[in-house]
């Protein structure tokens, strides 16, 4: 299993309120299947299988009409808090997070200083 290198890009996110739609079209394109991930409480969110993947790659996450629909990428950090504040220092503003799912996953969901919706994560202590 390869593991992402820190500040790049490992992860990508899709929310909708049309999950069937989204699954369907980017299954088909790309032949990616779906896990359905309970980490989170209160959410419903699928895990993306690429083809011959070990791991998931990104994720769609059922909005039910709570939010608009998005697509961003997310960055691997070793230190969320750290990005986060440094982030902020820039010019970004925080739109969610951190925060923490059962799996120990750390997300934070932030807005450039060019309007961009991107995320950062971090990886469980091993």
């Amino acid at each position: 299993m390869t593991v992402p290198a820190f500040n790049s890009v490992a992860w990508f996110e899709f929310g909708t309120d049309q999950p069937e739609k989204v699954k369907e079209f980017y299954g088909e394109l790309f032949d990616w299947s779906y896990v359905l991930n309970t980490d989170t409480p209160g959410v419903t969110y699928h895990s993306v299988m690429p083809p011959g993947a070990e791991q998931p790659a990104g994720g769609v996450w059922e909005s039910e009409g709570k939010f608009p629909d998005y697509a961003i990428f997310y960055v691997l950090v070793q230190d969320i808090a750290a990005t986060v504040e440094r982030a902020g220092e820039l010019g970004a503003k925080v739109l969610m997070g951190p925060v923490s799912d059962a799996g120990g996953f750390s997300f934070a969901r932030l807005r450039d200083t060019a309007g961009n919706h991107f995320g950062v994560f971090s990886t469980p202590a091993p």
